[in-house]
């Protein structure tokens, strides 16, 4: 019973995580611009990469570290599920870049408002770097 009450309050927790992430300003849109490439006209759209990053704090047991991984993917699919991130994951690698993220979001301080809500990155297991990047919007991966 301890432990179902404590999972649920990490949810909780982690909700209202995202809902104080997301004070910001929502009239802003993202920055475009029209771009012409091979006689076609597509709209550029500035987005942002947060990389996630080991962080300074990894001494978590085994049993936090699982915790806060859920409570991390929580996260970041309520944000994808928003539309807020359009693309997400981990490198596989195992070095010092743990993952990334890209951001429709209209500003970078918007993005690492929202990155840094990350449980995770709470926690000092992640952290984050921020870059903008340029892409034409509606691009996929195949």
């Amino acid at each position: 019973m301890k432990t179902l009450l404590f999972t649920i309050g990490l949810i909780l927790a982690a909700a209202v995580t995202v809902s104080e992430a997301r004070q910001t300003d929502s009239t802003a849109v993202p920055e475009t611009f029209i771009y012409e490439w091979a006689g076609e006209e597509m709209t550029m759209q500035k987005y942002f990469i947060v990389f996630l990053k080991s962080g300074p704090e990894r001494s978590q047991n085994a049993e936090e570290a699982a915790q806060l991984q859920q409570q991390h993917l929580q996260y970041l699919g309520n944000l994808y599920e928003e539309g807020l991130i359009v693309l997400n994951g981990p490198t596989g690698d195992g070095g010092d870049i743990r993952g990334f993220s890209v951001y429709s979001t209209a500003t970078i301080e918007e993005a690492e408002n929202l990155a840094s809500g990350d449980p995770m990155v709470k926690a000092g297991r992640l952290e984050v770097e921020v870059k903008p990047w340029w892409l034409a919007k509606g691009s996929v991966v195949n």
